[in-house]
């Protein structure tokens, strides 16, 4: 039964106010806002939109961001009640402490830790793509060698490290310089999206929402490690186009929402947590999910769906109505907006990092606070240097998809936690409640699970590869030093 130990709430809540852990609280509900539009306006919007419309889902591929915004939404609202009645950081590991137990808890660490670091390593070596391109435009040549990933004609991708080690500068001289930086990198981006949209307006046809639902089609089915989830057990092929396409779709574009759980990792730095949080949580959703259906609906009426680039369809689309000059700015605004997410991804990760070192199920060491910055800098800079490592050095293309099943997976977590804690601690305050439970939560889990299956066999087999290695560190070192093991020794007179 010690694999379930759980650590009160009451405890995680004193563990802040611990002189040697605690985190400067200096972040106000605007500051969450703006982190989580931050992390989550990043390709998807400059990159997604055309490939869900030319691929999956037409002219209506409004309606499944949209709906995947309803998706995310529904484990948004978990996500606010419980790091509202735990302003602790750690997010879905901290709440998965005080619910489940030790272990579930080391398992969505451990998970959260692999999310985060690939997940900021993925999007510097996209940044460092536009980054290069935009080099190119002012007559900069950057050698291929030193500006592409491994295994794509590179041999050390230099911006991405650049970029990772200078957000990991940051983030270290403390959250509140981090999220100044932060706001107005954020500010520029959603400046040119919707100057985009605006712009876009004036060059959108009619013609080009006809139909507005193209014909369903069926898709070939894949074979081996490609084929997904859903095929092998149910023998049922991915639909593109229709309703069923659009639906289908959501699978791929939920992946453009994905980061906004990280506003929950700063709970312990929010100065009123129980009232910051689920502002912050479900605010940025809303706008990220307006500024996404606007983004999708008018590209596709300004070129029809078939034409669009999947490169880059933003940028060749208004080069394709004759406005490259929009083409330039919106790079700019993929390279500034890239630069918020990197820095949001490893924030999040670190916190992640020093909430599990705080509990001694990693090396205590890591979780001590500068005694200036009031930052976890071991753990910040320990995994900003692993996350330049891999971003300069290691192939992402095929890693990427793991990012997604690892937060799918922290989102099923908090989901089923919420209806436990409230049958097991119902004396707890809370300043949010998720409406209908367990409905609301049972919806989140099957949302999440629909998403998962459409995933290919390949990243499952590398998730639960993961999660493997994760048991062995857990039961070598996690188990025997955490503070819950150790507290049990004393009280029962082991040495």
């Amino acid at each position: 039964m010690s694999l379930l130990r759980k650590k009160s709430v009451e405890q995680s809540i004193r563990d802040t106010e611990d002189p040697e852990h605690r985190l400067r609280r200096g972040l106000s509900a605007l500051d969450l806002v703006v982190f989580g539009v931050g992390v989550i306006i990043g390709t998807g919007i400059f990159v997604l939109t055309g490939v869900v419309a030319r691929n999956n889902a037409g002219p209506a591929v409004a309606l499944s961001f949209i709906f995947a915004a309803v998706v995310c939404g529904l484990a948004a609202l978990c996500y606010a009640e419980f790091s509202s009645t735990v302003p602790v950081a750690g997010s879905a590991y901290t709440f998965s402490y005080a619910t489940l137990g030790e272990f579930p808890a080391w398992i969505i660490g451990w998970d959260l830790i692999l999310e985060l670091t690939l997940a900021a390593a993925v999007v510097s070596v996209g940044w460092s793509g536009y980054f290069a391109s935009l080099l190119s435009d002012i007559g900069v040549h950057v050698p291929e060698s030193i500006a592409a990933p491994p295994g794509e004609g590179g041999v050390v991708n230099v911006p991405a490290i650049g970029l990772v080690l200078a957000v990991t500068v940051l983030l270290v001289l403390g959250i509140k310089v981090s999220s100044r930086v932060n706001a107005v990198v954020v500010a520029i981006k959603v400046t040119i999206v919707l100057l985009v949209i605006f712009a876009g307006l004036f060059y959108i046809k009619g013609d080009n929402y006809d139909p507005f639902i193209p014909p369903s089609q069926s898709t070939p089915e894949a074979s081996g490690v490609d084929a997904p989830l859903m095929q092998v057990i149910f023998g049922i092929t991915p639909v593109n186009f229709g309703w069923l396409g659009i639906i289908s779709a959501i699978a791929v574009v939920f992946f453009a929402y994905i980061g906004f759980d990280i506003v929950a990792t700063t709970a312990e730095e929010a100065r009123r947590p129980q009232r910051d949080l689920p502002i912050g949580l479900i605010g940025s959703l809303v706008i990220t999910a307006i500024l996404y259906a606007a983004v999708s609906a008018v590209v596709v009426g300004m070129q029809n769906y078939t034409q669009l680039n999947v490169d880059a369809p933003l940028s060749h689309a208004f080069e394709y109505v004759g406005a490259p000059v929009f083409a330039t700015i919106i790079n700019v605004g993929a390279v500034v907006g890239l630069t918020s997410v990197v820095l949001i991804l490893l924030l999040g990760q670190s916190r992640v990092f020093f909430s599990m070192s705080r509990d001694g199920l990693l090396p205590p060491f890591l979780s001590s606070v500068h005694p200036r910055f009031q930052t976890p800098y071991r753990s910040t800079i320990l995994m900003g240097g692993l996350a330049a490592a891999i971003a300069g050095f290691i192939p992402l293309t095929e890693l990427a998809t793991l990012v997604n099943i690892g937060t799918l997976f922290a989102f099923v977590v908090v989901s089923l936690s919420v209806p436990i804690l409230r049958r097991t601690r119902p004396d707890l305050p809370r300043a949010f409640r998720t409406p209908l439970v367990p409905l609301v939560p049972v919806l989140s889990v099957l949302g999440c699970l629909f998403v998962m299956i459409n995933l290919p066999l390949e990243t499952w087999y590398r998730f639960l590869a993961w999660m493997a290695i994760g048991i062995v560190v857990y039961f070598v070192y996690g188990r025997r030093h955490s503070r819950l093991a150790r507290a049990s020794d004393r009280t029962h007179g082991v040495q």
